[in-house]
């Protein structure tokens, strides 16, 4: 820098000598100045490229700040490093002194100029050496320029050093105080303690072979060992929520931490946390009765809503937020993860479906659906990290459709089995005088109308499982399974089985199952809802099913209707034939004790019909009327023109010969028993039990058989006499003149009621009938 100076002082003095003697070459133009100068502004562009380039000469051409700073970093202790900065700043202040210096004899040289010019006004002779000196003045203040600008570019070069030395300083200051800082942040912030280690760690490990970079190291590593003992202690506080024990595993692997040691203890306070969110679930469910005894658990506390809502934004949104925060900081490593996480989804799906089974009645069923659906929407972020849990989770929730669907089935059930316990009870209240009560007709309407309303409500109960904005919808089970299985055939074409084997049950023997007998009008009440059951509501239900839930080309298989309809037609057939039987059997009752009861051998001569006749003709009547409230009339055979006046056969040895004996004689008596097996020879057989038609003429064609025959075969049974069997004559033509108008044919009723009067005769004895006459007067009188 001193011989910067001295070039400097040289330099003026050349350039003041340069203007002292200033002159002119030969040629005119001006004469360049050399040696001072030269020496000052360094050699010439040619010179330069010969000389070999070195970046770190500060006064050289190819001057590099960068490599100057570096190899003064690497080669300089810190002692030496300020020395140079003041020197630095000593040499800069000297270049701010030299250019003032240059600066005021600049401006003298311009006053110098300024006396010349106005010398040339005065003298024009000297103007030529006035102008030569004034050029000579402008070529010295044109160097005096060069060398200002050369010293300002100097300077700035060793201002950017300046820079980069104060830059270093401050971080070598850093670095003294990473220390202190990290133990003054480590108990209070701990994280900034970390962001500060992690910026100082690499420069101290790679200056760690000098003595004073290695003390800080050391005493930083104690600091963050203690730290990471602080960090490992409060890791283990169970009060950790799961972003505190997310930053605090993080910090500790940012400490290098074995990451082995850390996943198991994040799992460990992980479970520990997640196990709590479980008890709290599970103390909302009532406990088990320890003394095994049948009681009716309490309610819960709250609604299944409210129950998944916890369980979701408790429990699955902690255990996401866990997972995701597992897998973050141990991306290598999720072997561990999936059977933990597993195995609280399963203690989950197990608490909620023991909420499920205690939504014992039917409640509402659209808070069923929305819980369901926000189970399945919260567990979507849980099944994209654990993907095993999704036929678990989707398993869960069609057991809880299907479950509803079953108690809908019960329910269904429970309320047909009212309807019916209104019905008995309607058909058994007793009537004013003068009131009538409801009718057959009206009764099966509001039967049938109830029972297919309460089933269209239920559909429409179920059909919310399936609705669009439902997310589990979209399930392939409520797509194909749950429309076919649950609802078509678990519930309707259940319902249905149940109602047909429900009805033959009043019908299949209720007495031997210790059950009171259904009375006559509701075995034919619900013949006539199981046969209304066959020809439409079957079809018409079926096809709202169909309409409602789409089976979607599932290929499972299905109940097809006309099997329905089939099962329904045979519980109708089973309940009017029981209604004939149970009809019949109490008309037959009444013949039976008639006939039992009465003593035949000692009986008067007959005045009048008997009242047990007259019963049984009344009684048939208002079975008549009952039927035809609800069946057809039906087809009857054409009937003779004297119906009703035709005369009621007795057959006797002698007495009798009429129209039954034309080729009777008195001297050739004949067999009364072969006589009338002659005629079963020639009669139509009538089969007394055989199935009756849909219809009213059919159904009191068979009650009027069971009837006639057990009075045919109470008869047999009996012993007459002359009057007992003209009472037997009387009462037959009585039950003739009224019950042929209610048979499909006159001649089954006449047939029977003809082998009445043979059973009589063959039991008398002594067969001498009324004359026909008496007995038609007898009978219109009665």
């Amino acid at each position: 820098m001193a011989a910067v100076t001295a070039e400097s002082g040289t330099g003026s003095g050349a350039a003041g000598s340069l203007e002292a003697t200033g002159g002119s070459t030969g040629g005119g133009g001006w004469r360049r100045p050399h040696g001072p100068l030269q020496r000052y502004y360094g050699p010439s562009s040619a010179e330069a490229a010969e000389a070999a380039p070195d970046p770190t000469d500060i006064n050289g051409p190819h001057f590099d700040p960068e490599v100057f700073m570096t190899k003064v970093r690497s080669e300089c202790p810190l002692v030496q490093l300020l020395a140079r900065e003041a020197a630095l700043g000593r040499e800069i202040r000297a270049l701010d002194s030299d250019m003032q210096t240059l600066l005021y004899e600049n401006y003298n040289k311009f006053i110098s100029a300024t006396d010349t010019i106005r010398k040339m006004k005065v003298d024009f002779r000297h103007m030529e050496a006035e102008m030569d000196d004034l050029a000579a003045n402008m070529a010295a203040i044109s160097a005096s320029s060069a060398r200002v600008s050369a010293a300002l570019q100097d300077r700035h070069r060793r201002g950017a050093q300046l820079a980069g030395v104060q830059a270093l300083l401050r971080k070598l200051q850093a670095l003294v105080e990473v220390p202190g800082r990290l133990r003054r942040w480590a108990g209070t912030e701990p994280a900034r303690a970390l962001r500060c280690y992690a910026r100082a760690r690499a420069v101290l490990r790679h200056y760690r072979h000098l003595p004073s970079f290695r003390a800080i190291e050391d005493e930083s590593h104690a600091i963050m060992a203690e730290l990471a003992q602080s960090l490992r202690t409060h890791l283990r506080c169970e009060t950790l929520d799961p972003k505190e024990l997310t930053e605090c595993v993080e910090m500790l692997l940012q400490l290098e931490e074995p990451a082995k040691e850390l996943s198991e203890e994040f799992l460990s306070q992980a479970g520990a946390r997640l196990e709590a969110e479980l008890t709290a679930l599970e103390a909302e469910l009532p406990t088990a009765d320890p003394s095994g005894m049948a009681t009716t658990p309490p309610p819960p506390a709250s609604d299944i809503l409210d129950f998944v809502d916890r369980g979701s934004s408790a429990f699955v949104g902690t255990l996401c937020q866990l997972a995701s925060s597992y897998r973050t900081l141990f991306s290598g490593d999720t072997g561990r993860l999936e059977p933990f996480a597993a195995a609280l989804a399963a203690r989950y799906f197990a608490l909620l479906e023991r909420r499920l089974a205690l939504e014992h009645g039917l409640g509402d069923t659209s808070l069923l659906v929305r819980a369901l659906d926000r189970f399945h929407r919260r567990l979507r972020a849980l099944l994209e990290l654990l993907p095993a849990g999704a036929d678990a989770a989707a398993s869960l929730v069609a057991r809880a459709a299907h479950e509803r669907v079953d108690r809908y089935l019960r329910a269904l059930q429970t309320f047909f089995l009212g309807c019916l316990g209104d019905v008995r009870q309607a058909l058994a209240a007793p009537r004013p005088p003068g009131k009538d009560g409801p009718g057959l007709p009206d009764l099966l309407a509001t039967l049938a109308a109830s029972v297919l309303g309460q089933l269209k409500a239920v559909l429409a109960y179920v059909q919310l499982f399936t609705a669009r904005d439902v997310a589990f919808a979209s399930l392939p089970y409520f797509k194909g399974e749950f429309c076919v299985t649950a609802v078509r055939e678990g519930l309707v074409v259940a319902f249905v089985h149940w109602l047909c084997h429900t009805a033959r049950g009043f019908a299949d023997g209720p007495a031997e199952r210790g059950a009171p007998a259904a009375p006559p009008a509701l075995l034919l009440l619900l013949a006539r809802l199981c046969l209304d059951y066959e020809n439409s509501t079957i079809s018409y239900i079926l096809t709202l099913t169909d309409e409602q839930f789409p089976p979607q080309d599932s290929g499972l298989e299905v109940t097809p209707g006309p099997a329905l309809c089939a099962e329904a037609r045979v519980a109708a057939q089973r309940l009017l034939d029981h209604y004939v039987q149970v009809q019949g059997a109490a008309v037959a009752q009444m013949l039976r004790k008639s006939v039992e009861t009465r003593d035949w051998l000692g009986t008067v001569e007959p005045r009048n019909v008997r009242a047990v006749m007259k019963r049984v003709v009344e009684d048939i009547t208002a079975i008549d009327v009952q039927v035809g409230q609800l069946f057809e009339e039906g087809v009857r055979r054409a009937q003779s023109s004297d119906s009703s006046r035709r005369a009621f056969s007795i057959y006797s040895s002698s007495r009798a010969p009429g129209r039954y004996a034309p080729s009777y004689t008195p001297s050739a008596p004949m067999d009364t028993h072969l006589l009338s097996n002659i005629q079963k020879l020639f009669s139509e057989r009538i089969d007394i039990f055989s199935p009756v038609e849909f219809n009213k003429v059919s159904v009191l064609t068979g009650i009027i058989k069971i009837s006639l025959k057990t009075l045919l075969e109470c008869v047999r049974l009996r012993t007459l006499g002359r009057f007992g069997l003209q009472q037997v004559q009387v009462d037959g033509h009585y039950l003739q003149l009224y019950l042929w108008r209610f048979a499909s044919d006159e001649r089954v009723v006449q047939g029977l009621l003809d082998e009445v009067a043979a059973s009589a005769t063959h039991r008398c004895l002594d067969p001498v009938p009324m004359e026909h006459s008496v007995v038609e007067l007898i009978c219109e009188r009665g």
